[in-house]
């Protein structure tokens, strides 16, 4: 694939000031424009296309329509955005996080810091929002604002005696620990895409059918899928993770990329699910994708049209920032 041309999404001051135009994590599309989120925010944002560029911000706090577990003010790491049937979906990372060394660090720190691990509960949650246009309500007849989170509900929680994914649901997302990072829904399925951990070269995606929780108003529930409230499917991406997907025409793209802090590759892959929980050897290969050293990482894709893909990047390089508080993403042509 390859880079056609670069459209400005352009941020307010406040989110420029939250870092969210350099840590975007999630896009889609709608009639109007774009909805996107950072990962250090509990918020998500929408701008419209006009002059040939995304513009006119308009920002949503997802406490303002659900119940956070851990307050307005604690960031959810929203790692994936999902759009249908007139819903807007939020998925929080569900991770643990080992702090971060940075440059500067003194020997004592940096070890300290390595060996400190967080939970941080609006990372575990799940949000479904009525939208009325292009804009999220907390209640629209009888659709109103659901969250599935807390102890025991939230996904994190649900996976505690899976075989497979169980144990790395204590280790941070960075080190191939339980990592969200894609949200999509397709023909009624809802499916969740797990950057960590891999397991011997395969990837996890896991499908759930969310639904109203008629004894908690204003909280979501997981619906059994063969008896229990997930199912699980396997895709080999030879040793990548889910970084992103969305649907395309009758199946999905899956954006994939490294489950370390490393820089590609990366690549986008077609999938069609199928009714069963699958363990699919191959998947065809859309194209790969450009990366930087240490920057341009891409992190959310989106279909404009049938053959071209928006990107949004973590970490954009200096050449990506725009003058006037904005940052480039890349518009892909798909192969025919």
């Amino acid at each position: 694939m390859f880079v056609e041309s670069q459209v400005e999404l352009r941020f307010d001051v406040s989110s420029r000031e939250a870092r969210t135009h350099i840590n975007l994590s999630a896009v889609r599309t709608d009639a109007l424009g774009l909805w996107l989120a950072g990962d250090e925010t509990a918020t998500v944002e929408h701008l419209t296309f006009r002059g040939g560029r995304f513009d006119d911000q308009r920002t949503f706090h997802l406490a303002d329509f659900v119940d956070l577990p851990a307050g307005r003010d604690e960031e959810a790491d929203i790692e994936g955005l999902g759009r249908a049937d007139g819903w807007l979906w939020a998925i929080g990372s569900h991770s643990l996080k080992r702090r971060r060394v940075k440059k500067g660090h003194p020997p004592h720190k940096a070890r300290r810091r390595l060996g400190s691990v967080v939970r941080e509960e609006n990372r575990y949650i799940l949000v479904r929002l009525p939208l009325v246009g292009a804009t999220p309500v907390r209640e629209d007849g009888s659709r109103r604002a659901e969250i599935l989170s807390g102890p025991g509900r939230n996904l994190a929680d649900l996976l505690a005696d899976d075989p497979h994914l169980a144990p790395f649901v204590s280790i941070p997302s960075k080190d191939n620990g339980l990592d969200i990072e894609g949200i999509a829904m397709l023909g009624g399925r809802l499916f969740v895409g797990l950057r960590g951990p891999v397991l011997r070269g395969w990837a996890a995606m896991l499908e759930i059918r969310p639904e109203s929780d008629p004894r908690r108003p204003g909280s979501l529930r997981l619906a059994p899928i063969d008896g229990r409230p997930y199912r699980t499917h396997f895709l080999n991406l030879g040793g990548l993770g889910v970084r992103d997907m969305c649907p395309h025409r009758d199946g999905m793209l899956i954006l994939a990329g490294p489950t370390m802090s490393l820089d590609g590759p990366v690549r986008v892959l077609r999938w069609d699910p199928e009714d069963e929980p699958s363990v699919r050897h191959e998947l065809d290969l859309v194209g790969d994708l450009p990366h930087g050293n240490g920057n341009d990482h891409p992190e959310g894709i989106t279909v404009l049209d049938g053959e071209r893909l928006l990107v949004v990047h973590d970490s954009p390089s200096e050449a990506r920032l725009t003058p006037e508080g904005g940052v480039l993403a890349d518009i892909v042509r798909m192969p025919r």
